[in-house]
């Protein structure tokens, strides 16, 4: 290449054309008019500030505890009576949790173990994710 043969960096016009220029929307289906009202409302209520609507589903009570037997005298929270879920999702909410609350946490044997006294975050996640949290124990 000769040094007079230099690519110009000036922008100048593009790589290539749009391949997506000639698409339009003519001919594609029109959405029920039902998705399109529960569309518009969840817009509405993301614009609006309200707080989001409490989950349909009832997934079950949980029990939510503060333990210290048999580990030192360190504190933790716990979370158990889980019915129909498994491992994965045990583990989803407790990394939900850790992050939360700014902590350790782990499943083991079914339950969740969130160190420190974090009842009423742990309460309010699980609340979120459609479980009735009940506060047990100490």
């Amino acid at each position: 290449m000769a040094t007079g043969d230099k690519i110009p960096t000036s922008g100048g016009q593009g790589l290539g054309q749009n391949p997506f220029a000639a698409l339009s929307g003519a001919g594609l289906p029109v959405a029920p008019k039902s998705v399109l009202e529960q569309a518009a409302a969840a817009v509405a209520a993301k614009k609006g500030g309200d707080k989001p609507a409490a989950p349909e589903k009832n997934r079950g009570r949980v029990e939510v505890r503060r333990e210290t037997g048999g580990r030192g005298g360190k504190t933790v929270t716990t979370v158990s009576g889980f019915v129909g879920i498994g491992l994965p999702e045990k583990e989803q909410l407790t990394k939900k949790m850790r992050g939360a609350c700014g902590c350790g946490g782990t499943v083991k044997d079914g339950v969740i173990e969130i160190q420190g006294d974090q009842r009423e975050t742990v309460a309010r996640i699980l609340t979120e994710a459609g479980f009735r949290a009940v506060m047990a124990g100490g």
